[in-house]
């Protein structure tokens, strides 16, 4: 259609229509997400290979001082220090008790040797995240990378001090909620269109079956721009199931079975217009998708009881996707869920120990249904979150950070061990500038806020090896990757962090 035709007779039945149709109560907020969806040719898996990645998002920025906690006496009156807790290593000000710690402490052989020589560093997970601690401890199943979070280079503080942001470039803008859930997922601040799951998703697409293409990158948390792409547009569901297209999928609208046998009629006839055939042709293949949801669900559910709250009920609609995903066709997919609260700028020792339960408890839950269905070397999930937040305490909470610690889960990950590099327990700012900061000054940007030693790239480009992404795809996943590691980066920031089995 060309500008001549804006006005003309059938362009305008054709948006009368759509207007007759949204005022019956049609939504196709994921229909129109499928209109470019096609297929592509790309990454070669074997016919009987499944894998699959599932993102946990902990929207608000999730404080990592509280959630592995340094344990040794030297490091742990470090942080109470800090933190405000009381003498004899009780709690107090937003320190937790070392006493409380002892049912999550982590293996003391795992954990590495610190920037300053230091040896015999033990941590312990917050009290509250049993599951995950026995996931580390003794199925090893989970594995945590220290001090990861978005980076464009390698960076040190007195880089990060710069006035050269050309060859000491920030992540834009650091500290905002927004921009950095879109870092985080995209490499871009907000207003990113495509995120590093989607970009994986590209280069499955066409070793899925069927129409699974549209099953490719699936989220149980909204929108996300973690799985758009440039080909794979994300297929959204709630913790219920498919979303229905109403009234197209109503047996009766308005109480008549005519009425809707006239929208089903408008919704999927071939029509001459080219406008209002493609509109017909994105809400078949909507409806079609949401029919081969509908079959997949109905396959058993995995018997594992999962937590009744909305990250367990998402993690539960993961579980029995995977479990239908021989009516999906689908080899290859990537999982999107969340859980928000994570914002404690006040009220974190009220509030933060029950939220970190609840990750816990529905990781832990998700891990035993893959080991049910048969599937936990072929799934991993991972968390990812805002930034961290700042070691100081501001009273009742810590404020917006930058780098944190992040979990791995699954049979194919290499768990029982910490992998990183362990910041120094210290928030000193020092002053002047410029300056030479110390060794440990330079692991934070001010009030314990971690400078990342492991950037998000090579955080996710562990997980990308392992779902098959090869070295020469890599940058098309992760725009930043080649700043790292080897061949074309730096040989000491490598892209396999190695928790990957």
């Amino acid at each position: 259609m060309n500008s001549n035709d804006l006005n003309s007779p059938q362009r305008r039945a054709f948006l009368r229509r759509s207007g007759q149709l949204a005022l019956t109560g049609t939504a196709l907020p994921f229909a129109l997400n499928l209109a470019a969806m096609g297929e592509a040719a790309a990454f070669n898996a074997p016919s009987n290979d499944y894998k699959a990645l599932v993102c946990v998002f902990l929207f608000g920025g999730n404080d990592y001082a509280n959630t592995l906690i340094p344990y040794d006496d030297n490091n742990y009156n470090l942080y109470s220090s800090i933190r405000g807790g009381g003498s004899g290593q009780t709690a107090g000000g937003i320190a937790l008790a070392k006493s409380a710690l002892s049912g999550t402490l982590l293996s003391p052989l795992a954990a590495p040797t610190d920037s300053q020589g230091q040896t015999g560093r033990q941590f312990a997970l917050n009290p509250s995240m049993t599951g995950l601690a026995n996931l580390f401890n003794v199925e090893r199943k989970m594995a945590v990378q220290l001090n990861v979070g978005p980076l464009v280079k390698p960076l040190t503080r007195t880089q990060y001090n710069s006035n050269d942001r050309v060859t000491y470039p920030r992540p834009p803008q650091l500290f905002s909620h927004n921009d950095q859930q879109s870092i985080w997922q995209s490499s871009s601040p907000e207003g990113s269109t495509s995120g590093w799951g989607g970009n994986m998703g590209d280069l499955v697409l066409g070793n899925n079956l069927n129409t699974s293409s549209v099953f490719t990158c699936m989220s149980v948390s909204g929108n996300a721009v973690f799985l758009s792409g440039g080909t794979a547009l994300q297929y959204q569901v709630s913790s219920s199931g498919a979303i229905k297209i109403r009234p197209a999928t109503n047996a009766t609208v308005y109480g008549h079975a005519s009425v809707a046998t006239a929208i089903n009629s408008l919704l999927r006839g071939n029509r001459v217009h080219k406008l209002e055939n493609e509109y017909n042709a994105v809400t078949k293949r909507a409806l079609d998708a949401e029919a081969a949801i509908t079959t997949a669900l109905a396959a058993a559910e995995p018997a594992t009881v999962f937590p009744t709250d909305s990250l367990g009920q998402q993690l539960k609609m993961v579980a029995r996707l995977i479990n239908g995903r021989a009516n999906l066709g689908a080899r290859r997919q990537v999982f999107f869920v969340s859980m928000g609260g994570f914002d404690l700028h006040d009220n974190l020792i009220r509030d933060h120990g029950g939220l970190l339960g609840r990750v816990s408890a529905a990781m832990t839950a998700f891990y035993n249904a893959t080991v049910e269905m048969g599937v936990a070397n072929q799934v991993t999930s991972f968390t990812a979150s805002d930034f961290g937040r700042t070691l100081a305490s501001n009273g009742d909470g810590s404020d917006h950070g930058w780098g944190s610690h992040h979990f791995v889960v699954g049979g194919a990950v290499n768990g029982g061990r910490l992998y990183g590099e362990a910041p120094p327990v210290n928030v000193t700012d020092g002053t002047g500038w410029p300056r030479i900061y110390s060794p440990a000054e330079q692991w934070h940007v001010g009030q314990g806020r971690l400078l990342p030693r492991t950037s998000v790239d090579q955080y996710a480009a562990t997980m990308a090896k392992w779902f098959g992404v090869t070295d020469t795809e890599m940058p098309q996943v992760l725009a930043n990757i080649n700043n790292f590691g080897t061949p074309a980066g730096r040989a000491d920031y490598p892209w396999d962090m190695g928790f990957m089995a």
